[in-house]
């Protein structure tokens, strides 16, 4: 068909002043904003109090149990608060901090959320030291460590507890190092406590963590290992004998806290420990069970399926993200069967979707879908929400096909409970999968969105994993494994066991139940279900396995589970009763939730008199490795500075006026004149701060038959060419909605800038 050549006249585009987005907002046009840490040029306080973390791992079977250390100091003059925002493993179940000055040992209690942020706060002010540990998200904590002063040395320690879970034979432990820098539109006037971290200091992209790292692992497997390998970090290796290893970091990497810590091992045989694991507590029994799948089934059993790629191509995935992005999606579009139906949609501030019903993935419809990936370089801001909402919206083209939604991201926003919503809603029609792009990427989106869907998360740290973790995913989607899964207990009485019910198994990896047990431990656990359309049974005698005092973070696990299902359960329905169980369940087991924090308060020593006031230093956080400054933006410098909400009056728009078409109806000149407008306005993101917009530009933009963008030109020479480059991505292949133009026509628009 014949394309629609449009001619845009872009007339006077005036602005009355150089539009200057780092200016100060009033306070309630501020939005939550990372920003760059500059050091200042005072003496009296020192601004980088944390001086080094350690982990010290120990993993036993399948369970780790991580100690880790952070030591303060202050060497400065004044007395400071230190707050520090630091990362851990989504599965982790915090049990324990301590904080130890000098001699002396204070354990922290556990306490509801409120009470503990009081304690500290009363603490704090009568000048006593006091540290406080609180959870942003189940992956984001941040310690604030108050009444530091000068030549104090304080050390605090926090323990944690995670389950191993291996797959296709590989197990692997993730030491998260660092939060990512999140993008928000969220007001600070209105913004909740557990939001604050968003407005965090980073320094400059390439430049190393400004406090030491460090992290020890004992692998103490209970079978022969095969193989131990850091895909992140150089490591040193020992093996004492077949079963165990020592695992210490390379001192070179001792600044190596710009990226999560992550360690792959097998087993001998690509075995991996099953069975049942029992603990006798006083007032309460647990157990634990790991049942390893059968073999996969012939790919010709599996019926055709349907993928839509959902890809971030926001400012934070601009360099290595982005590029891995698009290395992956080829690998993944590529090996696709030609009776497979896919899509692409592209987000970023606004979205793309490359065809409003997906296609069989032929050679022309691959190559078509890919050459829209090669162009994209990364700009804007992160809306996944409005994308993720497009893409499970999109009409399906034949009622029996397995529907996927795969999401590649960073997941640098805020709104994860949003997005776990969204999913949960539409599981009856959806599998969603996560990947996650980066050195740093936000976990807690990454594995919540896999958690609601049901699924699997896949995380690629750099772009060596790209192609090995493409084909990882193809075979673990293409083939279930299990289907139809239960679990009948005969003689064995269990309760409070999670999960109620067991999803499909779509990968080598096995099967997980926990609960607690009552009685003398006897009887039977059997697991049933299909694999390759024939029936499957396994059964456990229970009377085989003795109760085991050892196994004593079977209980810390299992409220762990059960709160992190309560969680999901409570972003859905926001029920008051659910927060209630989740803060019973923290106390109880004395754990870190969303509702319940730990404090520790030194009682013996008063630091601060006559109404001194701790100088408050939020801890500068290394940009992980491989994200850009674009993670942040060009909107703030420096700390204060922060970026305005949408709502703020200072923000330029672009208003369109009369258009001259005569062969267009008055209905169809309004459908085209609104999405213009909206589409233009999204691409505003694009200007930077400093650089002064011209008065007008002329565009030339080529429009199909179906409405969609395929061409933009700029014709004249006045506007900044990265600005250009980031207006052209953001509107080119853009779809303008509900707009069919049947005939060749010409007309100019008129547009102009309003403050």
């Amino acid at each position: 068909m014949k394309n629609l050549s449009v001619i845009f006249a872009f007339l006077s585009l005036c602005l009355f002043a150089t539009i200057n987005t780092y200016a100060q907002p009033d306070a309630e046009d501020k939005t939550l904003s990372p920003y760059f840490f500059v050091k200042g040029d005072n003496p009296g306080y020192d601004q980088l109090p944390l001086q080094g973390t350690t982990a010290d791992v120990n993993i036993a079977g399948t369970i780790a149990d991580v100690t880790v250390s952070q030591i303060y100091t202050n060497e400065g003059s004044t007395t400071i608060e230190a707050v520090y925002t630091f990362p851990a493993s989504t599965r982790a179940a915090v049990y324990g901090m301590e904080m130890k000055i000098g001699s002396r040992t204070i354990v922290a209690k556990i306490k509801e959320k409120g009470e503990a942020r009081r304690d500290y706060e009363a603490a704090k002010a009568e000048g006593k030291r006091a540290s406080l540990l609180e959870q942003s998200r189940p992956n984001v904590f941040t310690m604030n460590v108050a009444n530091i002063k000068p030549g104090d040395r304080i050390e605090v320690t926090l323990r944690y507890t995670e389950l191993l879970i291996p797959t296709d034979g590989t197990y692997q432990f993730v030491y998260p190092t660092v939060v990512g820098p999140r993008y928000s539109e969220e007001p600070v006037m209105t913004a909740s406590t557990d939001d604050k971290f968003v407005a965090s200091p980073y320094t400059q992209a390439g430049e190393m963590p400004l406090y030491h790292f460090d992290i020890n692992v004992h692998l103490s497997a209970g079978m022969p290992i095969q193989d131990i390998r850091s895909i992140s970090h150089k490591v040193n290796i020992s093996y004492p004998d077949l079963y165990d290893a020592e695992i210490i970091l390379d001192p070179t990497e001792s600044i190596g806290g710009n990226r999560d810590f992550i360690m792959d091992y097998k087993l001998a045989g690509g075995k991996i420990q099953s069975g049942l694991m029992l603990y006798e507590g006083e007032n309460e029994n647990f157990f634990t069970l790991m049942v390893q799948p059968p073999k996969r089934v012939e790919v010709a059993q599996i019926p055709p399926r349907e993928y839509i790629f959902i890809v971030d191509v926001s400012g934070s995935m601009h360099g290595f993200p982005i590029e891995t992005s698009k290395q992956l999606l080829k690998n993944l579009i590529l090996n696709l069967r030609p009776s497979d139906r896919f899509n692409v949609m592209l987000f970023s501030g606004d979205s793309y979707v490359w065809s409003q019903e997906s296609k069989l993935a032929t050679s022309g419809n691959v190559e078509d879908a890919i050459s829209i990936i090669s162009k994209q370089h990364g700009a804007g801001g992160t809306r996944l929400l409005p994308a993720l909402g497009r893409a499970l919206d999109l009409p399906r083209c034949e009622n029996n096909l397995s529907r996927s939604v795969v999401v590649v991201t960073d997941g640098y926003i805020s709104v994860e409970k949003e997005c776990f919503d969204k999913i949960r809603d539409n599981l009856d029609r959806t599998n969603v999968f996560a990947f996650g792009i980066g050195s740093g990427v936000n976990r807690h989106l990454i594995e919540g969105m896999a958690n609601v869907g049901m699924g699997e998360p896949f995380i690629i740290p750099n772009q060596d994993n790209a192609a090995e973790t493409a084909e990882r995913f193809r075979k673990y989607i293409q083939t279930p494994v299990l289907t139809q899964v239960k679990a009948e207990f005969d003689g064995f009485e269990a309760y409070d066991v999670e999960p109620k019910t067991i999803p499909d198994v779509l990968a080598e990896r096995p099967i997980i139940i926990q609960g607690k047990w009552r009685g003398t431990p006897s009887g039977n656990i059997t697991i049933k279900g299909l694999t390759g359309g024939k029936p499957y049974k396994t059964t456990f005698d229970v009377a085989d396995v003795m109760p085991d005092g050892r196994n004593v973070a079977l209980k810390y696990l299992w409220a762990r589970k059960r709160i992190e299902l309560l969680d999901d359960y409570q972003s859905v329905s926001h029920d008051d009763k659910l927060k209630d169980e989740v803060t019973a369940l923290g106390i109880r087991y004395n754990l870190m939730t969303q509702y319940t924090s730990f404090v520790a308060i030194d009682h013996e020593e008063i630091v601060t008199e006559n109404g001194e006031i701790a100088q408050l230093v939020n801890q500068p956080l290394p940009m992980p490795q491989g994200v850009a400054n674009s993670a942040i933006g060009c909107e703030v410098a420096i700390e204060g500075v922060v970026r305005k909400s949408k709502k703020t009056k200072r923000q330029p728009s672009l208003k369109i006026g009369t258009i001259e078409a005569k062969e267009l109806s008055s209905d169809m000149i309004l459908i085209l004149k609104n999405s213009l407008e909206k589409t233009l306005n999204a691409s505003m993101s694009c200007h930077k701060a400093g650089i002064e917009l011209p008065y007008h530009i002329d565009v030339q933009v080529t429009i199909d038959e179906h409405g969609t963008i395929t061409a933009v030109k700029l014709l004249s020479k006045n506007l900044d060419e990265t600005i250009w480059l980031c207006i052209k991505n953001n509107i080119e292949n853009h779809r303008l909605k509900n707009l069919t133009l049947g005939a060749t026509s010409t007309f100019s628009v008129p547009v102009k800038f309003v403050m």
